[in-house]
């Protein structure tokens, strides 16, 4: 188990121990059973105090994570819930415990594909409400035509038909760029990953939004970056709270999702998109720009892309086109310019020397055709109906300790709980009912808060959102009627 150490930062050394064990728990890089290292070796290897270590262990017990037996050492717990239903037989494979990883983390793989019968962790589209039919009937029209696409190599900046087709695409919403300055990446993931590859080491300070997308925590986090973080109101990153940490700490990097925010749903307005632009480049850092749905709008179409406004070259560009196009053609498109985009294709070389090219041949005709724009139209519409029932539901059923913020596009909802409830619990109540959803937890980098959880309404159909969202909501109350009563116990 390898824990990073930033001696620098301003969270305390017990807390980086004890969220850094938390997370290799929560992210299943530690079995049930494994024993930790003894307070006096791991207090030796990172360098700090006894009393640092003990107090990280001591958090992590009272919390249930670990156990301590008496002359035999310190053990990872798990419930019975939180364990893979199909585990295999390890007893042949206890070797492989000793070899050292650098994982600090990879939570957001947890909740991506789930055995659960509801699935409203993850931020997917129901392939119902995608384009399959016509996109297989291009493939074969593509094959037939050019069964030779499928022995040849693509271009490691990706296909130029499709890089010239997602310039016209991303004009038309607002995100100016050009063929040469476009790299396609195997989803958006990737291209967090390559910038991350790039620019960030170990010490760096990249400072995210709080929460943010749990997949650029653990890209972040494996790098060995100084994660510090923001809170976010309706519309987005606190700058007043950013101008501060700019002043104090220079960050090499500020990620964000400014257009329907991942996960609360928040929409920045171009005001503040320029602010953080102004301290970008006060600062000389990068931002990026991660966009992964801003074409789901449910009322009006959002403010022009921060890209757009960028003038000297500070924003990296991520749209991912999985979400709203195919999932299983893992595409995405990265937009940036000089010689950070040089360095960034240099990076995509050493990774997998370019995507795959039959999936960039597949959806080029569709990018920007009529039928892409009808596409979009009717599956906003879809997804305004799936958005509404969950509110629906929620206003009825969910108890009024409850808060939720109203999304006006993208594909989640965002509940906060009373803080005393622990979201992390609840989902495995959830689990028993056949319900997965996403726990506030894996959505903060640092100073994690519990008691939020996300609602993803894009992947289950009308009837199992009700059902879903219901038995959330039945849940929720119990966990709020369960506290009332305990608070109101006699105390002797």
């Amino acid at each position: 188990m390898h824990i990073e150490i930033q001696r620098n930062a301003d969270i305390s050394l017990t807390k980086q121990i004890y969220h850094s064990i938390l997370d290799h728990i929560r992210s299943d890089l530690l079995e049930e059973e494994f024993q930790l290292p003894s307070v006096r070796e791991l207090s030796k290897q990172l360098g700090v105090s006894l009393v640092t270590v003990v107090k990280a262990y001591q958090k992590l017990e009272q919390e249930g994570f670990i156990t301590s037996v008496q002359g035999k050492g310190t053990f990872i717990r798990k419930t019975k819930s939180e364990e893979n239903a199909r585990k295999e037989e390890t007893s042949s494979y206890d070797w492989q415990l000793s070899v050292q990883d650098y994982l600090p983390r990879s939570q957001f793989a947890r909740f991506h594909q789930v055995p659960e019968k509801i699935h409203l962790s993850s931020s997917m589209i129901d392939p119902g409400l995608l384009p399959n039919r016509y996109l297989e009937q291009e493939i074969h029209s593509m094959l037939s035509e050019n069964p030779k696409v499928l022995s040849q190599y693509g271009e490691i900046q990706g296909d130029k038909m499709l890089r010239e087709a997602m310039v016209e695409y991303l004009n038309s919403i607002d995100v100016p760029t050009s063929p040469d300055n476009i790299l396609v990446t195997s989803g958006s993931q990737q291209g967090i990953d390559l910038i991350a590859r790039t620019f960030v080491g170990p010490g760096d300070v990249v400072v995210m939004e709080a929460p943010t997308y749990p997949g650029a925590i653990d890209v972040f986090r494996g790098r060995g970056a100084v994660i510090l973080t923001v809170p976010v109101d309706s519309d987005g990153m606190r700058v007043d709270l950013l101008y501060n940490l700019c002043d104090k700490y220079k960050p090499k990097i500020i990620y964000t999702v400014p257009t329907f925010h991942n996960p609360t749903g928040a929409l920045m307005p171009t005001k503040r998109r320029r602010q953080i632009l102004e301290i970008a480049k006060s600062t000389q850092c990068l931002v990026i720009e991660d966009d992964p749905w801003s074409e789901i709008y449910f009322e009006r179409k959002p403010p022009a892309s921060m890209k757009s406004l960028d003038q000297y070259g500070h924003v990296i560009y991520l749209k991912g086109l999985s979400k709203t196009l195919a999932p299983g053609c893992r595409i995405g498109i990265l937009a940036a310019s000089g010689s950070i985009f040089k360095r960034l294709l240099a990076a995509k070389a050493n990774t997998d020397l370019g995507s795959p090219l039959l999936t960039q041949k597949a959806i080029t005709p569709f990018i920007n055709s009529k039928r892409m724009m009808n596409h979009l139209k009717k599956l906003r519409t879809a997804l305004k109906i799936r958005r509404d029932l969950v509110l629906e539901i929620l206003s009825q059923h969910s108890p009024e300790e409850v808060s939720w913020f109203i999304p006006k596009g993208g594909l989640n909802v965002w509940l906060t709980l009373p803080s005393w409830i622990n979201t992390d619990h609840l989902l495995i109540e959830a689990k028993k009912e056949q319900i997965t959803f996403l726990p506030g937890s894996a959505c903060y980098p640092s100073e994690q808060e519990n008691h939020h959880l996300r609602l993803s309404f894009s992947y289950m159909n009308e009837l199992h959102l009700k059902q879903g969202v219901t038995i959330i909501c039945s849940i929720l109350q119990s966990a709020v009627d369960l506290s009332k009563k305990q608070d109101s116990s006699p105390l002797f």
